[in-house]
């Protein structure tokens, strides 16, 4: 059954939704890449079809799964609902992707690991940060055609959620009918949002895609907050309570492809008032109760049923949450999302810490007692690489290996300060070939998606995607460095210790604002070799600089089981070469977007050979301060002058094909007026990597 220019398939099915006419539409796409003359046709019966699709009980098969198998001279595509009747088609299409003909299609039984696999996508109108970093992208994500791209890579990705958040959203879906000051738009407006919102649900939902509104709390719009008398933000008075509860009810009656409505316990309710503060302290169940009594409320009046998204964050008490989620009795599992590691889920997949208390500690009353309404979805945040693309598939199987229990059903995956809309960063060129941010990050998406639904998917899928792009014989190579340059803010965060968003940016190298723990010199946005050494590591089987020489002047034999600085160094130099290798072997015969994707490994392999000598640098130096020996205040000083010659070479690759571009919202610059953080490039702190080396020189024993 090989592909000639005449040839023609058949397939059959008896659905024709949303799901399904995706997935035959991905099938016909593959086969006209081979050929484009090659039709896909609808047989009237499965007898005689080249691909036959059954919807019927498959006992071995869960929502979601599929069975692609040989039968007779057809394929056959065995499920139970429409979203797993897609990704069977995206496997077939797929296998004809990778150079497989019809008849060489292989048998494949899959059913997704985690139900709940969802993508995190900041909006930027109501935005939860602010300025230009989110300002940028408002036209792009204004357009239909921009969603439509990025959930059919969801859908192929198999991510099935896709959670839409913005600090009040929904003075942009309704007028409210008691509230109608609520916003000021005209009728003209409301209607373009209205069909805005109408086309984006139901896109997702013709793609297996649920769709969550998520807000933030205690939040009202400006119009209304002018209107009514009230604070925009953390105002408890009856009106605001009465309008959430309203709005939500019709921003669900309104939007029948909406698939839910998610909370989050904010910075608005009153979580950090200092003494001085005019606004009441609210408790744990304050903030439960206003939740119970708005959103819940506004659920549970709808004229039809959706799924509630409730997040855990700051203060939460997780004895409120499960009184609130018992006595709402909704008919769906509730989605419970907490921040692994807080901020910086790409560090250790180890869980070190969570967003659930101002201690960061580790609170275990969400899954113990084992919930029975309820299950966890572990945030992994992303915001340490928005410019650089990124793929380790190792360490997503090792997350996902360690991290699901019987409590966790799902994991999000976004950013809260980076929106994978516009493409800001990169200078327009002739092997710039994609259009939106999130296609330059493909194999980012690809794994955390392919992995999330099946975590025994090989490498060999990955290296068949870098084939399909970039041709035969590509993609093992490729894969190889993506996993060896991929380490590199993986181990950083693991190593310097962050918590919330901006206290630390690995792939370039800065900590804007003060973690709770370790030195910080304001000095600069950039981790100098200070703020390195005298910082604590996040992952406690990694060794700090201080404690790793203390033990060794000491003559203490290291603890088992850690990893020590120095040797974290050479693991990062040994991928760094074997990176640089490999680029150079691929670089004479590249083009296109090729060429960018060698400039980005190139650029890790040479952050990872400054972070490996900053290490050093940082021992040397601490060592000199303990021990009063000049000749390791030199070696510091050497060290130094080697990541100086890293800084200065990546900052030429980069500076070659990506220019300055927004990092800092306007509220945290504000907040930190000598920060120079509003913008990044790594050119820009080049004088910084230089002041480590004065630094280094005019350093005193004993301090």
């Amino acid at each position: 059954m090989s592909l000639t220019v005449s040839a023609q398939t058949s397939i059959y099915t008896s659905d024709h939704g949303g799901p399904v006419m995706f997935g035959i539409r991905e099938i016909e796409r593959a086969l006209q890449k081979k050929s484009k003359a090659h039709k896909l046709t609808f047989a009237g019966d499965g007898q005689n079809a080249d691909i036959i699709l059954s919807l019927e009980s498959e006992a071995k098969l869960v929502k979601g799964g599929f069975k692609v198998e040989r039968s007779g001279k057809s394929i056959r595509v065995s499920t139970n609902d429409e979203t797993g009747a897609m990704y069977g088609m995206l496997e077939i299409a797929e296998q004809i992707n990778s150079g497989r003909s019809l008849g060489e299609i292989k048998g494949k039984v899959a059913n997704p690991r985690l139900s709940v696999r969802a993508v995190k996508f900041n909006l930027p109108w109501s935005p939860y940060r602010t300025g230009e970093v989110m300002e940028q992208h408002y036209e792009v994500c204004r357009d239909l055609s921009f969603w439509q791209s990025f959930l059919d890579e969801m859908a192929i990705n198999r991510f099935n959620v896709l959670s839409l958040w913005n600090v009040h959203p929904f003075s942009f879906m309704v007028k409210p009918k008691n509230f109608p000051k609520a916003n000021s738009l005209t009728n003209e407006e409301m209607k373009s949002w209205k069909d805005f919102w109408t086309s984006l649900f139901k896109m997702a939902k013709d793609r297996g895609i649920e769709t969550f509104i998520v807000n933030w709390n205690i939040a009202v719009s400006p119009e209304f907050a002018a209107a009514y008398g009230v604070k925009e933000r953390n105002d408890t008075s009856s009106i605001v309570k009465k309008y959430t509860r309203e709005v939500v009810t019709q921003v669900i009656n309104e939007y029948p492809d909406l698939s839910g409505i998610g909370i989050t316990l904010a910075d608005w309710m009153s979580n950090f008032r200092s003494a001085n503060s005019p606004l009441p302290e609210m408790t744990a169940k304050d903030r439960e109760d206003w939740i119970e009594e708005t959103a819940v409320a506004g659920i549970k009046a709808a004229d039809r049923e959706v799924k509630f998204l409730h997040r855990s964050v700051l203060s939460a008490d997780p004895n409120e949450m499960r009184r609130v989620i018992d006595n709402a009795d909704l008919k769906d599992t509730t989605l419970v999302e907490i921040k692994f590691n807080w901020s910086h889920g790409h560090s250790t997949p180890k869980l070190a810490l969570t967003h659930d208390a101002h201690s960061g500690k580790v609170d275990n009353g969400y899954w113990s007692p084992m919930p029975n309404n309820y299950r966890i979805q572990w945030m992994i945040r992303n915001e340490d690489f928005f410019i650089l693309r990124w793929g380790e598939p190792d360490f997503i199987r090792k997350h996902i290996a360690q991290n699901t229990q019987q409590f966790v059903n799902g994991y999000f995956v976004g950013s809260e300060g980076y929106i994978p809309a516009k493409d800001v960063s990169h200078i327009e060129s002739k092997h710039k070939t994609w259009k939106y941010a999130f296609e330059k990050q493909w194999l980012f998406y690809k794994m955390w998606g392919r992995l999330l639904y099946d975590p025994s998917t090989t490498d060999e899928v990955f290296e068949a995607c870098f084939e399909d792009r970039y041709g035969k014989g590509s993609g093992k190579t490729l894969l190889d460095a993506y996993k060896r340059a991929s380490k590199m803010p993986l181990h950083l965060a693991s190593f310097h210790k962050a918590t919330w968003d901006y206290t630390l940016y690995s792939e370039g190298f800065l900590a804007p604002f003060a973690a709770p723990a370790g030195l910080y010199d304001k000095a600069s946005a950039f981790i100098s070799i200070d703020e390195l050494i005298d910082h604590p590591t996040l992952d406690e089987r990694y060794l700090s600089i201080p404690e790793y020489v203390k033990l060794r002047i000491s003559n203490t034999p290291f603890p088992k089981n850690t990893t020590t600085p120095l040797q974290l160094a050479d693991s990062l130099e040994i991928g760094s070469n074997e990176i640089l290798k490999i680029t150079q072997r691929l670089r004479p015969k590249a083009t296109g977007a090729l060429l960018c994707e060698l400039d980005d490994l190139d650029t890790w392999a040479y952050l990872s050979k400054y972070f490996a000598n900053k290490l050093r640098a940082g021992i040397a130096l601490c060592t000199f301060r303990n021990s009063n020996n000049p000749s390791e205040q030199q070696k510091s000083v050497a060290l130094l002058g080697d990541c100086l010659t890293s800084w200065k070479k990546l900052s030429e690759i980069t500076s070659a094909h990506y220019q300055e571009v927004p990092y800092l919202d306007d509220q945290s610059t504000a907040n930190n007026p000598k920060n120079d953080g509003k913008t990044f490039s790594w050119a820009k702190y080049l004088p910084q990597v230089e002041r480590d080396i004065v630094i280094a020189k005019e350093a005193k024993a004993g301090n």
